[in-house]
């Protein structure tokens, strides 16, 4: 009972995260080419919170703007020698002091409503390009670095996290402090309101001639941060390959080459926002030295009071401050608008399985049916394989031999439907594979790559990937089959074992029988291995194909194999040559009839 219940919430809990991720889509490809727009729709369902979170804010923001007026109050009474002066300062003064208490609670209840939205749309956003990562195809992952898909998760939606502080925190104190500043202004003085809208032209005219000229120079910082990230990832895994190889000076050089490249766009970055924060910076204050000079002047002829200089002086340092702010926010929103394209690029992707409205596979049998198939890779000029006709029987082994690039593994991913023919037809159970919802189809196949692909966990998490509600029992069948038994008898904390990155510390053949444990534990209708014992020594290797044997009975299997000697009891196998089949048979027929099998076992 507790055990479907919590099968009913995780299902619930996956069709929330695909159903967050069909929204954050829609909102993206709605609002292709505006930028801004597509963040604010992100905040959608967030806006009474936001609302709650500026309304605090207003409050919380308000001594910045009492305090000019209350100074303004007090030297006017002063210079005006009020008869009233003791009572002007005690109610300016508790007036003052109970606008700056109210600064606690009203900022803690914004920053709770608004750290609380922000995060919430970062979580969002991050698990909307996971579920999308899972959803594009096995070529756009493998045209896609990487290292740029990892940076687009962690640093653009930082980026996008950032941007839209700025725009609900420091846009909104620009925006508020300079609409205060002018209400304030024009209700004391319209001729000082006049001066100071001639700052509005100079500002618009500074952030429109640089703003293009940033964006430029972000894009192309970003890109470059992008491969970046994807090389250091590159390298890291090269390090075994480059210290085996003493290259550790030529990678070192590489990444030298490639952090240069880095530093110089954002050199070039930080050069134009510098100037376009210095040309500002002059102006603004250009403007504030005449504002000084206009408002003394005035006050000197009895229009304002004295103490209307400081008022003024003051709210003319705010909007210079703020316009200020504007000219340092802008690099940041241009980073955060770039960012936000960048995802949208993921998020838009139209290279993806689309399962909806195609058949279930509910019981497969196991046929599998090449029907002239051709398939060329892209950026290639000749195809792989070309008009291919096979056809494999329900509990079938079929080997696929011959030498590097003849197609072999292609043909493995077309099986699996990772890759889509150009043209003829692969069926299963005489069914089009491309017709078929490959998600279910995939739940009742294995596959053994030729790379062991371990994660970060306990030996029993490893081989228990992908498969549910697995008794012990069935775990050790499985454990023995696969030939781990003595090894996980001498695991310091048996199964509860940790292992380590990409299982480092795991020989080659404990890797690649756990990957076959893995297979195996799905007790699959249609079995896949590529390459599946090239990692094994001899002596393993003869005790896993004991395994495979008692494991592919009643299965259909496809193998791929270097090592001839792997494929001897395949019921079938099929020599592959320029991308279709030479010669088909079982393994005592092919050396007999000493065509080109013979000739490769005997090389």
């Amino acid at each position: 009972m507790g055990e479907t219940k919590e099968n009913n919430i995780q299902q619930t809990s996956e069709q929330d995260l695909w159903q967050e991720e069909a929204a954050m889509m829609h909102i993206f490809s709605r609002n292709r080419k505006n930028n801004l727009r597509t963040l604010l729709s992100l905040f959608k369902g967030h806006y009474g919170a936001l609302a709650g979170s500026i309304f605090f804010f207003i409050i919380k923001h308000s001594p910045t703007w009492v305090l000019p007026i209350v100074t303004a109050n007090i030297i006017n009474a002063v210079t005006d020698h009020n008869g009233n002066i003791t009572k002007i300062l005690i109610l300016n003064t508790i007036l003052m002091i109970v606008f700056l208490v109210q600064n606690i609670p009203t900022n803690y209840i914004h920053t709770w409503l608004y750290a609380k939205t922000v995060r919430t749309v970062e979580k969002e956003l991050r698990e909307a390009l996971v579920c999308k990562l899972q959803q594009l195809s096995i070529t756009y992952h493998k045209e896609m670095q990487s290292g740029r898909l990892q940076s687009k998760i962690m640093r653009d939606v930082e980026q996008i996290q950032n941007l839209a502080s700025q725009i609900f925190i420091s846009l909104l104190t620009i925006i508020l402090n300079i609409g205060v500043s002018f209400g304030v202004v024009i209700f004391k003085s319209r001729i000082v309101f006049l001066f100071f809208l001639c700052t509005i032209p100079v500002s618009v005219l500074i952030i429109v001639g640089f703003k293009g000229k940033i964006k430029t120079h972000n894009r192309a910082f970003r890109k470059e941060m992008e491969e970046t990230s994807a090389k250091v990832m590159e390298m890291v895994e090269m390090i075994p390959v480059t210290k085996a190889h003493a290259l550790e000076d030529q990678e070192a050089r590489k990444m030298s080459e490639q952090l240069r490249k880095v530093a110089e766009k954002g050199l070039q970055l930080d050069m134009i926002q510098t100037y376009f924060s210095s040309i500002s910076w002059v102006a603004f204050q250009i403007f504030q030295v005449f504002c000084l000079a206009f408002t003394a002047y005035i006050a000197w002829k009895g229009i304002i009071g004295v103490g209307d200089i400081t008022l003024y002086q003051t709210y003319f340092s705010s909007i210079v401050a703020q316009i200020a702010g504007i000219v340092t926010l802008l690099p940041i929103i241009a980073k955060g608008l770039e960012s936000v394209e960048s995802i949208g690029d993921v998020l838009c992707a139209n290279d993806i399985e689309d399962n909806r409205r195609k058949k279930k596979v509910v019981d497969l049998k196991g046929e599998i049916t090449f029907q002239d198939v051709s398939f060329t890779y892209k950026g290639d000029e000749k195809p792989v394989l070309s008009h291919l006709n096979f056809k494999i029987q329900p509990g079938e082994t079929v080997a696929f031999a011959g030498c590097s690039g003849s197609g072999k593994t292609t043909i493995l991913n077309l099986a699996i439907g990772f890759l889509k023919a150009d043209s003829g037809q692969v069926l299963v159970d005489g069914n089009d594979l491309m017709e078929l919802d490959l998600h279910s189809y995939r739940k009742q196949i294995a596959v053994v790559p030729q790379q062991s692909i371990l994660f970060t966990g306990t030996f029993r998490e490893n081989i228990t990937y992908g498969s549910e509600s697995i008794s012990e029992e069935q775990l050790w069948n499985v454990i023995r089959a696969a030939n781990l038994e003595e090894v996980v008898q001498k695991l310091p904390d048996g199964l509860d074992t940790m292992i380590t990155e990409h299982g480092e510390n795991l020989s080659g053949g404990q890797r690649q029988r756990i990957s076959i444990a893995r297979a195996f534990l799905r007790n699959p209708k249609i079995l896949i291995l590529d390459e599946a014992t090239s990692a094994l020594d001899s002596i393993s290797e003869k005790k896993i194909q004991d395994s495979i044997q008692k494991l592919v009975k009643g299965r259909t299997t496809l193998i791929v194999a270097h090592r001839l000697s792997t494929i001897r009891n395949a019921d079938r196998i099929a020599v592959i040559e320029k991308g279709n089949v030479l010669e088909c048979g079982s393994y005592e027929e092919l050396i007999e009839k000493k065509g080109a099998f013979y000739r490769m076992e005997k090389m």
